[in-house]
């Protein structure tokens, strides 16, 4: 749209396809790349009657579909007047979820979410193993037939975090996801360079290689990566993988980049223009990566993001030029002029 452009030009937002909303700070998993758990005793959630408050501003801005995130958004204690008040607005609300709760709100969630994201680490073995959580793939399946029994044609597609701990398996993988009975499967490489996530700082070097691909590990990934091309040939064809075979060498050279053997992948990314990240405190964010605007609890949406700091922010940010953006493992990139 028009007015999606303009964005970019005058870095004032009035049209915001994308909402992110974190509306649990916990999560029901212990996964190995993972902190958001670590803070499971410190539970925060963003209270519905918050969410309402600023549904004129959603309104205004556009948006067009709300992610919920996490943490764990099926741990929220009342989520489902919350996606009751963003469905009342033709909101389409898509649902990231660890798939543990998905059996028991299976009603809720069949009727209240458009769309589920579900988080699968490999086959069965590997996927329990990186989750720390007993039958945590057998949850998942049972979560998962139990909506596609409700509601055939629902889209419940899965997202792996190719890591050290599942890149060999990602053949595996592939054939798990359709065991299940996703409709797709989607990879990205993990996250080992920001702050986000519910880390205080930044992971310290052995942290970074217990998750990180070694230059070994890299060589073997790419080998992997790119014999799929052939074995899996009808899977990207058909948009099963979601990725284009050029977007999963880019996983490739993202960690060879960590080894310093590589460029980090040049980012191509315009989210801080089309979208924003809610958290359960009430922080309101460009993205996942970078540093709050401000916060929403008793505040405007609409004010805070386009208050002088946010238009300077995204004024000054250049993707291909800033660390954080160079390191990013997450782009969003919607077309300015699409609708």
């Amino acid at each position: 749209m028009l007015s999606r452009l303009l964005s970019q030009v005058t870095h004032r937002i009035s049209d915001l396809p994308v909402l992110i909303l974190m509306p649990h700070s916990a999560c029901n998993c212990r996964c190995v790349m993972c902190d958001i758990w670590k803070a499971n005793q410190h539970k925060q959630e963003i209270s519905h009657e918050e969410i309402e408050r600023h549904l004129s501003s959603f309104r205004k801005l556009r948006v067009r579909e709300v992610v919920l995130s996490g943490g764990e958004a099926l741990m929220h204690a009342n989520l489902w007047k919350l996606t009751a008040a963003l469905r009342k607005y033709n909101i389409k609300v898509t649902l990231l979820s660890t798939g543990l709760l998905l059996k028991r709100f299976e009603a809720d969630v069949a009727t209240q979410i458009d769309e589920i994201i579900v988080s699968l680490d490999g086959s069965r073995e590997i996927h329990d193993r990186i989750r720390n959580i007993p039958k945590a793939y057998e949850r998942l399946d049972e979560g998962v037939k139990a909506i596609k029994a409700l509601r055939p044609r629902m889209r419940i597609t899965a997202r792996t975090v190719l890591q050290r701990y599942n890149y060999f398996d990602f053949a595996a993988t592939v054939t798990s996801a359709q065991r299940l009975g996703l409709d797709a499967i989607s990879f990205l490489a993990a996250d080992v360079s920001s702050s986000a996530f519910n880390r205080p700082q930044q992971w310290a070097p052995d942290r970074v290689t217990e998750v990180a691909l070694n230059k070994q590990e890299c060589d073997e990934l790419e080998v992997i990566i790119r014999k799929s091309f052939q074995s899996h040939a009808s899977d990207y064809s058909s948009g099963f993988i979601s990725e284009r075979p050029e977007k999963m060498l880019r996983i490739v050279q993202y960690y060879k980049a960590l080894n310093g053997d590589a460029e980090f992948p040049a980012p191509v990314c315009n989210a801080p223009w089309v979208s924003a990240v809610i958290e359960s405190n009430g922080d309101l964010l460009p993205c996942f990566f970078h540093k709050p605007y401000g916060n929403v609890t008793g505040n405007s949406f609409e004010e805070i993001i386009n208050s002088e700091e946010a238009i300077a922010f995204r004024k000054q940010l250049d993707v291909n030029k800033n660390e954080v953006c160079r390191k990013c493992v997450c782009t969003l990139k919607l077309g300015l002029l699409s609708g």
